[in-house]
């Protein structure tokens, strides 16, 4: 198993720095042999000790059902692209030490039954737009934002499900 790699460097591998997969589309070479990644339906990279921000690139993979990049050390911000993950179904960025807010283009991806963004850094407002996801908000295995330092007020359609979070900073 491959540890401590940057995932921009996994992920930028695909645009520019990559190969031309056997179906024609830009790949990453892995071992020396050429991955097509364009087409990839799920990203299991958690628990991997990823360090690094999530590049704006990963909203180029839009074809992806399942997104995991928890348990790692991944810092910065979540990129507005990821708004651009529509077949996303199952995103988890959790226990990870991401910062600034939660980009209001995550209402973009209203095919989720998964979020878990609980142990970050996350501040400032959740944005409204996370009401357009039509997920089961009450059940702790589909949505999980705790342990951050989010303000309210909340949107209403979580505002019972927040949970934990350090208000110390907030206005």
């Amino acid at each position: 198993m491959v540890r401590h790699i940057s995932l921009l460097l996994f992920v930028g591998l695909a645009w520019g720095q990559g190969c031309t997969a056997d179906d024609g589309t830009d790949g990453a070479e892995l071992w020396g042999e050429c991955y097509s990644i364009e087409n990839t339906t799920e990203l299991h990279l958690g628990n991997n000790q990823l360090t690094g921000s999530i590049p704006p690139e990963i909203g180029n993979l839009t074809n992806l059902n399942y997104l995991g990049l928890y348990l790692n050390q991944l810092t910065g911000s979540i990129p507005p692209e990821i708004g651009n993950l529509t077949n996303l179904t199952w995103l988890d960025l959790g226990n990870n030490g991401l910062t600034s807010s939660i980009p209001p283009e995550i209402g973009n991806l209203t095919n989720l039954t998964h979020l878990n963004l609980r142990y970050n850094q996350l501040n400032g407002e959740i944005p409204e737009s996370i009401c357009d996801l039509k997920m089961n908000w009450s059940s702790t295995w589909s949505f999980t934002i705790y342990n951050n330092q989010l303000c309210p007020p909340y949107p209403s359609c979580i505002e019972d499900y927040v949970r934990k979070q350090d208000t110390s900073d907030c206005p």
